[in-house]
C-alpha cells in the first residue's frame, strides 16, 4: 500500500480555504471566467468545473461500460492486462512497489488504440466499449481545450492557444485512466482512515487532468490551511462536476506560477468508487519550456527545456510520493539561469 509523505490528518477547512468552483457557463463573462481559473490554479492548483457542457449521457455511457468490465470475473479482466503501461491492472501501480486498493484500465486516447484494446475488454461487443470511451474522450478533450485557452488568455499569452495546441496534435500522448475502488475490508464509511489508501499521494505529470467520479467520496488534495501548514482536504463527491488539476508540465510551462496539485484517493468506504481521468498530454517529442511571458527579471527561468519523452522516462523511474518535477529540476539543473 502506498504510504504518503508525512502530513496532518485530513480535516475540515473553512470554505475560503476549500474547494474553488468555476461556473463554465461564464455568467460573468469570458474575461472574468479566465481570471477565476488563473486565480484558482495559482492558489489551489485545481478547481471544480460546473456547467461544463459535457452531456450527462456521455459520462453515464462510460460509467456503464466501465462498471460492466470491472464486474467480470478476475480471469476475464486479466485478459486485458497486465498494463504495459496500457491495459488492465490491479493493486500494483507502476514497477516501483507502489500499490493501492484499486483496479484500473489505462488507455491511449487514439481511437484506433482504444478499438484494439476493446477486443480484450468487451469480447461480446468491442465497439460498445470503444464507442463509449471515444465519445467521452472527445467531450473532455474539448473541455480541456476550453480551459487551457481561457488560461492562456488569463495569463496574457500572446497566443492564448499555446497550451491547447500541445494536446490537439495528432501524435498527442494523452491517456484516459478508469479507476475502480472496491469496498475494502476496513471499509466503515470513513474515507479518512489512514489504512486504506486507494491511490497514494502524487502529482500528475501531464499538462492537465480532467477527473470525474461517481457519488462516492475519496479524493483528497493537499492544501495549506489558515496557518500555512499542509493539510489533507476532503473533496466532496459530485458526479455532475469535473475536477481540473494542474499537472507537472503546466507548472513547467508557466515557470512555476501554477503548481501541480498533490492529491490522493482513500478507499475505505462501503461503496465502490468509479472514476475516469483524462490526462491532457503533448506528443512525446514536444518541447516543454517556460513560455516567454512567464519569465521575467523577478522570475528567472526555473527549468531548462526538456521533452515530454525525457520527463516521462524520468518520472516513471520514481515512486509516486516523490515531488517529481522538483527532483527532475535537480537532475537537469543547468545552473546560472536557475533559481
Amino acid at each position: 500500500m502506498v504510504v504518503s509523505s508525512a502530513a496532518p490528518a485530513c480535516r475540515d477547512m473553512a470554505p475560503s480555504l476549500g474547494i474553488p468552483t468555476v461556473d463554465m457557463s461564464a455568467p460573468a463573462g469570458r474575461a472574468e471566467l479566465s481570471r477565476q481559473m488563473v486565480e484558482a490554479f495559482a492558489e489551489r492548483g485545481f478547481f471544480k468545473a460546473v456547467n461544463h457542457g459535457v452531456p450527462p449521457h456521455v459520462a453515464a455511457r462510460l460509467d456503464a461500460a466501465s462498471a460492466a468490465f470491472f464486474a467480470q470475473p478476475a480471469p476475464e479482466k486479466q485478459a486485458a492486462g497486465p498494463p504495459d503501461p496500457l491495459g488492465y491492472g490491479s493493486r500494483s501501480i507502476g514497477s516501483h512497489g507502489d500499490v493501492g486498493e484499486l483496479e484500473y484500465l489505462i488507455l491511449h486516447t487514439d481511437p484506433e488504440a482504444v478499438a484494439r484494446k476493446a477486443k480484450a475488454i468487451d469480447r461480446e461487443d468491442p465497439s460498445r466499449f470503444s464507442e463509449a470511451v471515444n465519445e467521452y474522450v472527445q467531450a473532455v478533450r474539448h473541455l480541456a481545450c476550453q480551459i487551457l485557452d481561457l488560461l492562456g488568455e488569463g495569463l496574457g499569452l500572446r497566443d492564448p492557444s499555446s497550451f491547447s495546441k500541445l494536446i490537439t496534435a495528432t501524435d498527442s500522448d494523452s491517456l484516459v485512466r478508469i479507476n475502480y475502488y472496491p469496498p475494502t475490508a476496513a471499509g466503515d464509511g470513513d474515507v479518512k482512515g489512514p489504512s486504506s489508501v486507494g491511490f497514494g499521494e502524487h502529482s500528475d505529470p501531464q499538462i492537465l487532468s480532467v477527473l470525474r467520479a461517481n457519488d462516492v467520496d475519496g479524493l483528497q488534495v493537499l492544501l495549506p490551511d489558515a496557518r500555512g501548514e499542509d493539510a489533507w482536504v476532503q473533496v466532496p463527491a459530485d458526479p455532475a462536476a469535473f475536477f481540473i488539476n494542474v499537472g507537472d508540465l503546466l507548472q513547467a510551462l508557466t515557470n512555476g506560477r501554477l503548481v501541480s496539485i498533490r492529491h490522493r484517493v482513500m478507499a475505505s468506504t462501503t461503496k465502490p468508487r468509479l472514476s475516469a481521468i483524462y490526462f491532457a498530454t503533448p506528443a512525446l517529442q514536444a518541447n516543454i519550456s517556460a513560455l516567454p511571458e512567464t519569465v521575467t527579471a523577478d522570475m528567472p527561468r526555473r527549468y531548462r527545456p526538456f521533452t515530454w519523452a525525457e520527463y516521462k522516462k524520468t518520472m516513471y523511474t520514481l515512486r509516486l510520493s516523490h515531488n517529481r518535477l522538483d527532483l527532475f529540476k535537480v537532475l537537469v539543473d543547468e545552473g546560472g539561469d536557475q533559481e
